[in-house]
């Protein structure tokens, strides 16, 4: 049967005019089929107006998988809130268990801390979204997917990478580098297009939060030299305001994971959590911090991570007492560049899986229980003991009982000097060999009397 469109319509009716029986019902064409896009969905501002402006600007149906990583929000509020901005379907896919195993605790086996200040709390997350990103592209047949990250932040690249890693053809749509804007500019977009969106100009922070810590940026933070105001903390208590009275804790570690608490047995999400709310009581884990980005600009940062404070605070110390000393130092060099590692988005490359290697050798004996005190903002070592422990009390007493050997000292401390000792006398000696020769001083001669005339 032949199909006749309503564009044509008039030019058949003209070519039947002699006809009298009734036109055949028409049948329209059927509407070409639009790209999927895989958004990368936080219900934040920026992911809330990058679902309108995808479907304005691209024409695609957007697909908002939001990767629970222990964030706030619950599935219903943040699957309803995206479906409510446009998108086409939505969905909150739980990897908490998989984020604590296969990265938190890499991480913490390796005192990951960027600049020896910040835990690495949103940097560890990434590599594990990007990767179920990748897979629900794949399910979906989506060709694109996109994020709301801006063109000065490291999470463009960290997304980007580890989105290409996973799947090269993979097109990424980044509206905040595309659409060039502020956070004023955004919201009032917002409000105009009517899309919901938790964030107000008088509190125009941006966050990101997962089981690892809690980060904001922007508004006043902006200011180096402003102190952040209450309203920026949402994880911890005032140290000021914290119990007066301090708290005493017990973490068990086993081969460098922790897996109970005041020893009862917990998962590690379950650890992690009670931890955060425990120590976050007691003000344990702020960080205002000016760090160096990876896009070559310093930003001033504020971190809440309570739990990971803690715990690798407590992880230090158990490696102290378990691992020979020249392990540590070197270690600590391993330690540096796999929090880099992590900080500059490239989890997927060869390098981190060696150096976690040596980081899993290096953890076998470092098993036991660390007692800490909670107290006023700190997280302190108060004891730590192990089964593996290198600590001899008979070795180290000054009391009795001492087994130490002291008259093996000078004997020791002979040889320790001894290049140092051969060194001065070598550079002694050279440099008499240099020094001039006095010259013989002058001899004096008797001034001629003048002759007699």
């Amino acid at each position: 049967m032949c199909i006749i469109s309503p564009v044509n319509m008039a030019v058949a009716k003209k070519t039947t005019a002699k006809k009298t029986s009734a036109p055949k019902a028409t049948k329209e064409a059927p509407k070409a089929q639009r790209d999927k896009v895989v958004l990368a969905y936080s219900g934040g501002l920026d992911t809330s107006v990058d679902i309108h402006w995808l479907q304005e600007n691209y024409n695609v149906d957007v697909i908002a998988i939001a990767v629970n990583v222990g964030q706030p929000p619950s599935k219903d509020d943040i699957v309803a809130r995206a479906l409510r901005n446009g998108a086409i379907k939505a969905d909150f896919i739980d990897v908490r268990k998989e984020f604590v195993e296969d990265y938190i605790w890499p991480a913490l086996k390796a005192n990951a801390m960027y600049q020896n200040v910040y835990p690495l709390s949103t940097a560890v997350a990434r590599p594990l979204i990007t990767k179920v990103l990748a897979d629900v592209a794949k399910k979906e047949g989506a060709k694109f997917i996109a994020h709301g990250c801006t063109a000065k932040g490291n999470d463009q690249v960290r997304f980007d990478v580890g989105l290409i890693s996973q799947n090269p053809d993979l097109k990424i749509i980044a509206p905040m580098r595309e659409w060039i804007t502020t956070r004023e500019e955004e919201i009032d977009y917002a409000k105009k297009n009517g899309i919901e969106i938790i964030v107000k100009k008088s509190s125009p922070y941006s966050r990101d939060e997962n089981l690892w810590g809690n980060s904001c940026e922007c508004g006043v933070l902006e200011d180096p030299w402003e102190e952040p105001p209450a309203g920026v903390w949402a994880y911890t208590v005032d140290p000021a305001k914290a119990p007066a009275a301090p708290k005493y804790i017990e973490i068990g570690f086993e081969k460098g994971v922790p897996v109970c608490l005041d020893g009862v047995r917990m998962d590690g999400v379950k650890l992690i959590e009670t931890l955060n709310e425990l120590a976050g009581k007691y003000g344990v884990g702020r960080i205002d911090h000016v760090e160096d980005r990876l896009v070559g600009i310093k930003s001033r940062e504020t971190y809440e991570c309570p739990a990971a404070i803690t715990l690798i605070t407590a992880h230090r110390a158990l490696e102290s007492l378990t691992l020979p000393k020249n392990t540590i130092e070197f270690k600590r060099i391993i330690e540096q560049k796999f929090s880099e590692i992590i900080y500059d988005g490239l989890w997927y490359e060869g390098l981190r899986e060696n150096l976690q290697a040596f980081i899993d050798s290096s953890q076998e004996y470092v098993t036991g229980v660390v007692r800490m005190k909670l107290y006023k903002g700190t997280a302190t070592v108060v004891g730590r003991r192990s089964p593996y422990s290198l600590y001899d009390v008979g070795l180290s007493t000054y009391a009795k009982g001492d087994e130490f050997d002291h008259n093996s000292a000078v004997g020791f401390i002979y040889c320790w000097g001894l290049p140092g000792k051969t060194a001065a006398k070598a550079r002694a000696a050279a440099t008499k060999k240099k020094a001039p020769a006095k010259k013989a001083p002058a001899k004096k001669t008797a001034a001629k009397k003048p002759a007699k005339k």
